[in-house]
């Protein structure tokens, strides 16, 4: 089998003008970046929604793969082929990833968008812009204290970092402005990755250019000193920054190597943010398409519950049909077995491993919905151990259905968008949120961290509830809460595999979103500004002698 980079470049594309055709989007509408990538302008489309969403998401990663991405394509593809018109909604991919540990987003095999070495590196500039207006405010803010500081910010409740779309662990933590009187006055502050960035969340849970800019001006970067915040539209940010993402607010189309239409829009990490695609895309293709894909980041213990508990709350969508995506090699691994041993066939770890795949479909039986779950294959898989986990699946209440989309593409995925088409065609589930809104926020946390981790205690220190209770006053107790935590463990220890249980939820920093609409938990370890390992896939990324690129994926 080729490599993925391989079947890309052996790829047959359609204009992105036909594809648009297909799609149902009219040409005025069509903003084309090159051959074959566009924007759309969403203002010369229908609103009313006629499709059924469809959520991809998957058990906990591990480093032997899910390939969840992968998944969503082979099932949109595989709904186009049985004759459903589809669209697919993913999310852009990051840099620090790519150039890092994870790799690239656009799917693998042959179940990839397209073009995808310009969907995995600058794309169309969204996350430029992004980290643009990101730092625009920064600027800003730092200009406002230099210039006599007239709204009397407090530099010690400077709250507002900075961002940049790669790994630096460097940047983390810094002081600055150094260097004497001319270059201001010195703080602590730091650096997230743009996918961290609220400006990344305000983007994809925006309606449109208005509410961009209302959002954008809800920002708190800081606080007086008697406590009272201060807004981005206080230090008359908002208006700049909104021209910045004026482009960037529009969805992009691309195909995959079908030459099925598929948006991509937006980019927020689930481990550290909500993890999902943006509203305005998924919106647009529910009024274009008969069905929507769409994917949530990581296991569902975070993408799906941040899906359902954010932006289907903000959005107000409601998911016709779920797909959990598990590997015999995940299930493996997440019962005992180590990387370097995966080939070996070993079905008494996949019944392992299983309590995993358990966990996540009761997770998603809570929010009213029972999850189909698809069997990614791989070559190395044994009959006895595929078996092992549709015997497991159909124990726990779901079907499984062994999907070999990676290798043969849109035939691989046939009987899986049978069975989801049929599940998002019966009558509507009973579909609910795990919390109501005027829940404390206090509740809110422990709610996800006992229901969704099956966490024994959740430790909220005193200063960070006396946090929560305050923005209660100012207003913001409805807010849902954007859990950041480990995408490796329903627990705080990226170490626990399998199911843990009766674990301690350690919250250790809150942060207020307040034009995105959620309240940041930042639990154990995680960080929202990531490192890169000790050998980062950018040693092995080059153009070879055609001018070709070799070694990112």
């Amino acid at each position: 089998m080729p490599t993925d980079i391989e079947i890309a470049r052996q790829a047959t594309l359609m204009p992105i003008a036909e594809v648009a055709g297909h799609a149902g989007v009219p040409e005025a509408a069509l903003i084309p970046y090159g051959r074959y990538k566009a924007k759309i302008d969403v203002g010369l489309l229908p609103t009313k929604p006629r499709g059924k969403l469809i959520l991809v998401t998957a058990i906990s990663p591990t480093p032997a793969g899910e390939d969840k991405t992968t998944t969503s394509v082979g099932l949109s593809d595989a709904l186009h082929r049985i004759g459903r018109k589809t669209l697919l909604c993913l999310r852009e991919p990051s840099l620090g990833p790519c150039f890092g540990v994870k790799g690239g987003g656009a799917g693998g095999g042959r179940s990839q968008v397209m073009p995808m070495d310009e969907i995995n590196l600058h794309f169309t500039g969204d996350f430029h812009a992004i980290t643009s207006a990101h730092n625009l405010l920064s600027a800003m803010l730092d200009n406002h204290i230099y210039w006599g500081n007239t709204l009397e910010i407090d530099l010690r409740r400077v709250t507002w970092r900075r961002v940049l779309d790669m790994n630096d662990r460097a940047l983390r933590q810094i002081v600055g402005p150094l260097g004497g009187v001319s270059n201001g006055f010195p703080r602590e502050s730091g650096f997230d990755i743009t996918v961290a960035s609220e400006i990344m969340a305000i983007l994809c849970l925006a309606a449109d250019l208005a509410d961009l800019q209302q959002r954008l001006g809800d920002i708190i970067v800081g606080y007086r000193r008697d406590r009272t915040p201060v807004f981005c539209r206080d230090i008359k940010a908002d208006r700049a920054m909104t021209v910045l993402l004026k482009d960037a607010i529009l969805p992009n189309l691309v195909q995959t190597l079908e030459n099925n239409p598929a948006l991509l829009h937006g980019g927020p990490f689930a481990n550290i943010a909500h993890g999902c695609n943006s509203l305005i895309a998924t919106r647009t293709a529910l009024a274009l398409a008969d069905y929507v894909v769409t994917e949530a980041g990581f296991g569902a213990d975070l993408g799906a519950e941040k899906f359902m508990d954010i932006k289907c709350r903000m959005g107000g969508l409601a998911p016709a049909a779920v797909v959990l995506v598990a590997t015999v090699r995940a299930l493996k691994m997440h019962g005992g077995v180590a990387k370097k041993d995966l080939s070996a066939a070993n079905p008494d770890a996949v019944r392992a491993g299983a309590v995993n795949l358990r966990r996540h479909i009761e997770n998603v039986q809570k929010f009213g919905l029972t999850p189909t779950i698809a069997i990614n294959h791989f070559d190395t898989d044994t009959d006895e151990e595929l078996a092992v986990i549709q015997e497991m699946a159909g124990q726990f209440g779901a079907d499984a259905v062994i999907c070999r989309h990676w290798a043969e593409g849109s035939a691989g995925a046939e009987e899986l968008a049978r069975i989801v088409a049929q599940k998002a065609d019966a009558d509507a589930p009973d579909f609910r949120l795990l919390y109501p809104d005027d829940m404390k926020l206090a509740a809110k946390i422990e709610t996800v961290a006992t229901e969704i981790y099956r966490a024994g205690s959740v430790a909220i220190t005193e200063p960070v509830r006396r946090q929560l209770q305050q923005w209660e006053e100012m207003g913001y107790g409805q807010f849902p809460v954007c859990m950041a935590k480990t995408q490796y463990s329903f627990s705080t220890d990226p170490g626990a595999t399998g199911a843990p249980v009766g674990h301690e939820i350690a919250v250790r920093e809150v942060r207020l979103s307040a034009g995105a609409g959620f309240v940041v938990a930042i639990c154990g370890e995680i960080m929202t500004m990531p490192g890169l390992p000790r050998v980062p896939s950018a040693e092995s990324i080059h153009l070879d002698e055609n001018g070709q690129i070799e070694g990112l994926f």
